[in-house]
């Protein structure tokens, strides 16, 4: 039996693909001693599976709805009364001017990002080819292997900005930032996966005005930012025009299992993923929008992120790195500023053996992480830097990551030579 050369992106060893791989093996077992630090499954918070169940339960109540959501296609482009809903959310909130016809749904964020890359990047139609510009790194793990063809991405290195003793932020350098005529799009996370790091306003707006300057789109991976799930500790604009694609999320709500993504954008932009959904999936699935619908016109999503999930996340965000701190202590280490998302972002400068290594051995001891060197897709020189680093989440429950850090810190020192 042969398989495609197309075949290969799915088969080799991708990052993604040891994620999951890992936290469905440790959730086949029953998650028991294991501390599953590395993936990005929300928490579960209490308001908000209370939240879900209620709204749950009203459809199962329903008939004529149950029937609708479980029984018929929706449009290729997305549950028409939630597209309408988030219109009206977006129009009200922010004073987009946009209309249903800007708004797409796709199967969750990795599919909206598969889509988005490939029309922005690969074979044209001229002859030429063209890359996503990631202006920034470390990006989220996912991006790396969805293009169709290869390479997809040209990277820029950061800046690092550090903030005494033990904690850093990265910032794009806009010196070294240059847009090629080999450039389809720009891509950043915001807040940043795998960091927490919130790019400013005017970075972002320095990125808007390139993106205009040299008619490319300006993708803003927006999964854990506003209006909701709203994981974000910084006040910040939101942006939107027709150079700008956002991409939103209903996973960080609490709903990471119905795979709904959402994609704003110019007319044309949609209209291509519209084509894109009916071809690859015939259609979305209805049960997101359908659970998300009503707290979306009613404007409570934006009430329960405000004010239940982004309380909830800042205080976990805070405790673990207390923990961090105190556990780490005598061994040289950074932790990037915590500014959103649900993760915290460690390097250990000088570290003596790779991340990738230090993963392995917190496996064998039952704490599941994500090596740091997965997360710089399109940086053609070996930094040493990205050899350094770790991704943790700090989302399962606290007796969890106190334990999970624990681990760290012991295996982070036997690697240092430290003697306890």
């Amino acid at each position: 039996m042969q398989f495609s050369s197309f075949s290969k992106r799915f088969m080799g060893s991708a990052g993604i693909l040891q994620l999951m791989q890992d936290l469905g093996e440790a959730m086949a077992n029953g998650g028991e001693d294991v501390c599953m630090l590395g993936g990005g499954n929300p928490a579960a918070i209490p308001e908000i599976n209370e939240r879900l169940h209620r709204r749950m339960q009203a459809l199962l109540d329903e008939p004529n709805r149950f029937a609708q959501m479980i029984g018929n296609y929706d449009s290729p482009q997305g549950e028409p009364r939630f597209i309408k809903a988030l219109c009206e959310l977006f129009r009200r909130e922010y004073g987009w001017a946009i209309s249903e016809r800007n708004i797409a749904l796709t199967a969750g964020s990795q599919a909206a990002f598969f889509m988005l890359f490939n029309l922005f990047a690969g074979a044209f139609p001229d002859g030429g080819r063209r890359r996503i510009l990631l202006p920034i790194l470390p990006e989220y793990i996912g991006y790396s292997d969805v293009g169709i063809s290869q390479p997809l991405f040209r990277a820029v290195k950061p800046s690092i900005e550090e903030r005494g003793a033990h904690r850093f932020k990265y910032r794009v350098n806009f010196d070294e930032l240059t847009i090629a005529d080999d450039v389809g799009a720009i891509c950043v996370s915001r807040p940043t996966n795998p960091t927490g790091n919130v790019l400013t306003d005017d970075e972002i707006d320095r990125l808007h005005a390139l993106a205009r300057e040299h008619d490319v789109p300006l993708i803003i991976d927006n999964a854990y930012g506003q209006p909701f799930p709203d994981i974000i500790f910084k006040q910040v604009a939101l942006p939107w025009s027709e150079q700008i694609i956002l991409c939103l999320s209903l996973s960080k709500m609490g709903l990471p299992a119905v795979r709904t993504g959402i994609i704003v954008a110019a007319e044309p932009v949609i209209q291509a993923i519209t084509g894109m959904n009916a071809i690859l999936q015939l259609a979305n699935g209805s049960i997101g929008p359908a659970l998300a619908e009503e707290m979306t016109a009613s404007g409570e999503i934006i009430e329960l992120s405000r004010n239940v999930i982004n309380p909830y996340y800042r205080a976990r965000s805070e405790q673990a790195l207390a923990w961090f701190d105190a556990a780490l202590a005598g061994v040289d280490y950074r932790i990037h500023e915590a500014e959103g998302a649900i993760f915290l972002w460690l390097w250990f400068p000088g570290l003596p053996i790779s991340s990738d290594e230090l993963y392995r051995r917190l496996k064998q001891r039952g704490v599941l992480v994500i090596a740091g060197e997965h997360f710089f897709p399109g940086l053609e020189e070996d930094w040493p830097h990205r050899h350094e680093c770790i991704r943790v989440s700090y989302a399962q429950s606290p007796e969890v990551v106190q334990r999970g850090i624990g681990i760290i810190a012991e295996e982070v020192k036997k690697a240092f030579g430290h003697q306890d």
